[in-house]
């Protein structure tokens, strides 16, 4: 058993798992605290590593590649306050820290654990049902449909679309990119893989992250999506079996009510693209929304 406890949060390893405890320090991360403990299971681990400082070291965890959902979704752009996967260390605790590593590699060389990718999520990602507000708008997901709505300052040919509700097994990726600098970042749901891609600030499908306290938690939804979606390093017959169960699915059906009012959008969108408030792309794309709907 090895423990570490700081006021960056508390790690515990008895040989097969190593639990995170996020801490109360205000130093760590909204992101952090949300997503609460994490049990992350030896298997998911690449290595560890401790880096000393004058005034405070660094444990840092390598995770094996497609094991975690926040980790996939992120590629490495979380700054330290919000990363789970982080934990900062006092001078004092340095020789602690360094018994954390020695156990945990240990492990992973007893346990013959690889370092490569896997093909299945290792870690289940954040409770659900779960709704963030950052940016121009809230996004809300169930486990089975990703809805986003739009506030007061959204761009208005953007918010001429209305609420977007969007079914997970219509997704083929989504796409997070945190505010860097002067460049605003976003959250980005992909239902043609190949099809135009609009600025977040106009596109339908996105939400635009201007880098304030909220924006992380953006992050975190995008894992609870992810985590739902096919895994990228699944083997193609596992791909190939379920897309044939997929087509065979029939849609389910709007009530009464929302047909009318989905028709009275599409005349609104209509109309918007004829006095030249929508272009033609962006009336394509509301479009397809609101027939997803039908």
């Amino acid at each position: 058993m090895a423990e570490i406890i700081q006021k960056d949060g508390t790690w515990t390893f008895d040989g097969s798992t190593l639990r995170i405890v996020p801490g109360s320090d205000k130093s760590v991360g909204l992101l952090r605290r949300t997503l609460g403990e994490i049990a992350l299971p030896l298997t998911a681990l690449a290595g560890i590593a401790y880096e000393p400082g004058r005034k405070s070291g660094r444990l840092r965890l390598r995770l094996r590649d497609g094991a975690c959902p926040l980790t996939q979704v992120t590629a490495g752009k979380l700054p330290e306050g919000s990363d789970p996967y982080v934990l900062a260390v006092e001078p004092r605790s340095a020789g602690v820290a360094e018994y954390m590593v020695d156990e945990v590699r240990n492990a992973l060389l007893l346990d013959e654990v690889p370092d490569g990718p896997v093909d299945a999520y290792l870690l289940p990602g954040p409770a659900l049902p779960m709704t963030v507000g950052a940016g121009d708008g809230t996004v809300s997901f169930d486990g089975r449909t990703v809805r986003l709505e739009w506030t007061w300052h959204t761009d208005d040919k953007k918010t001429a679309a209305g609420p977007v509700s969007l079914d997970l097994d219509d997704l083929t990726a989504v796409h997070w990119q945190p505010a860097r600098g002067l460049a605003d970042g976003h959250l980005r749901f992909v239902t043609t893989p190949n099809g135009p891609r609009l600025a977040p600030g106009s596109d339908p499908l996105a939400v635009e992250l201007n880098g304030f306290k909220k924006d992380p938690l953006m992050a975190l939804l995008a894992s609870a999506v992810v985590v739902r979606m096919p895994h990228p390093g699944a083997p193609q017959r596992q791909l190939e079996a379920a897309a044939p169960a997929k087509a065979l699915e029939a849609p389910p059906a709007a009530p009464a009510e929302d047909h009318d009012a989905l028709l009275r959008r599409l005349r609104e969108l209509g109309e918007l693209r004829q006095s030249g408030v929508l272009t033609e792309e962006e009336f394509t794309l509301a479009k397809q929304a609101v027939l997803k709907r039908l």
